[in-house]
This record gives C-alpha cells, structure tokens and sequence, in this order.
C-alpha cells in the first residue's frame, strides 16, 4: 500500500512532514490510474477525482486550511500554514445520480 501526497506547494511538503505521515509518493499532479485499491491519497483534490480514488478502493485525505483572502493566491510556508488551522480529515465520497424536477 502506497500513501500518496499531491500538492505543487513547498510549504505544504513541509508542513505534512511535520506532522509525521509517512508519504511514499510525492507528486504535483496524480495519475489516478496508478493509485492502487488500500493506497492512501493525500491532497485537495477536486470532488470527482476523490470519488473516482474512494471508488478505486483508495482512501482520501483532504488537506484544509483556512486562509482568509489576504492569504490567498501565494505560497505559504509550514508555519503559515499551521497559523491558518492545517489538517487532515478523512473524507469517503461517492458518485450519486442527479435528480431534477
């Protein structure tokens, strides 16, 4: 079993290192095709691809922080990113059918 972590962010590297987990794979962008049923996918991921990685029998770990707007749209670094609340949570998402009418 692989644990994956998909970020471009320096800062985030950093952070999650910090923390403890243990990453096998560290990428920019993921392949969903190569993450394996019980691999670990670490990141912020858009909902689909996060669906597709729980369907695949992967586990998903979203990474959060809350950055006010004056945070947004820079780089932040592993301390920053502990002042704005950094976690990791657990999410298990599945595709559902739209209904309308």
């Amino acid at each position: 079993m692989t644990t994956w972590f998909v970020s471009r962010h320096p800062g985030a590297h950093e952070w999650l290192q910090s923390q403890g987990v243990r990453v096998d794979r560290r990428v920019e962008h993921l392949d969903t095709s190569l993450v394996e049923p019980g691999d670990t996918v670490c990141g912020s991921l858009p909902v689909h691809l996060v669906a597709q990685l729980c369907a695949q029998g992967a586990r998903y770990i979203h990474l959060i922080v809350d950055l006010p707007p004056q945070a947004r749209g820079r780089e932040l670094t592993a301390e920053e990113m502990r002042a704005y609340g950094a976690r990791l949570v657990c999410f298990d998402v599945r595709e559902v059918p739209c209904h309308s009418g």
